[in-house]
């Protein structure tokens, strides 16, 4: 892994870049320096938002002794790039989704088989089948963008994005998972739909999945999906 770039981001950010891609390998490094400053809990830092490929580090300039605080985070955070943790990315909370399947939980799901060349019990059987890792949470409040798509999996988007799509959709855009946690304008390819309630702003965190915990699709059926609706 090569050496990460560092940007500022305004008066009291930086931006850790480890590269420009989507890759597992860039991805579990990101996590793996958050949960180095986590664990270290420094008393200039604010908050962590890893992406994809970088991580966002907001530090409180007034616990910072030099005059250039970027700098002195920049060096800080090479020190702990060079003593790197050894901690093992999938020791993580696993969370096990509901999902129901098809029907009018997910509209996409006959069309997008027949797409991938699959009948939907196999498409069902193969998107259900990794454990995926929350690469980062974006778009909405709580929406998880997964990693662990099986690449045969891969949809385009749809040509035109929907206005409403339910809250707890699981989709396929490109070759990204996700789950849509409110209801909200789309343009996934809508699998299934879970009962599950993935944010809650009464609930600490709010946000059900954090960046770097795994996720499970569990299959489930119409019966249990509606049971489970009105426990959550």
């Amino acid at each position: 892994m090569s050496a990460p770039q560092f940007e500022p981001l305004g008066d009291d950010a930086l931006l850790v870049r480890f590269g420009v891609r989507i890759d597992a390998g860039v991805n579990a490094e990101v996590h793996r320096l958050a949960a180095q400053l986590r664990d270290l809990s420094p008393p200039w830092l604010r908050d962590l938002v890893p992406a994809y490929a970088s991580l966002a580090v907001f530090f409180d300039a007034s616990c910072l002794p030099d005059h250039d605080h970027h700098a002195s985070v920049a060096g800080a955070i090479e020190a702990l790039l060079a003593n790197r943790s050894t901690r093992p990315v999938g020791d993580s909370a696993l969370h096990e989704i509901p999902v129901c399947y098809g029907g009018e939980h997910g509209e996409d799901l006959v069309r997008a088989a027949h797409a991938l060349g699959l009948d939907a019990a196999t498409l069902i059987a193969r998107h259900s089948a990794p454990v995926y890792t929350v690469a980062m949470i974006g778009f909405a409040p709580g929406f998880p963008y997964l990693l662990g798509l099986d690449p045969a999996l891969a949809l385009p988007r749809l040509a035109t994005p929907r206005t409403r799509v339910p809250a707890g959709s699981v989709a396929i855009g490109g070759a990204q998972a996700g789950i849509y946690p409110r209801e909200s304008p789309g343009g996934w390819q809508v699998l299934g739909r879970t009962p599950q309630v993935l944010f809650d702003v009464g609930r600490a965190p709010p946000s059900l999945l954090q960046p770097g915990d795994r996720v499970r699709f569990v299959p489930i059926d119409e019966a249990t999906f509606d049971r489970m609706a009105v426990s959550s």
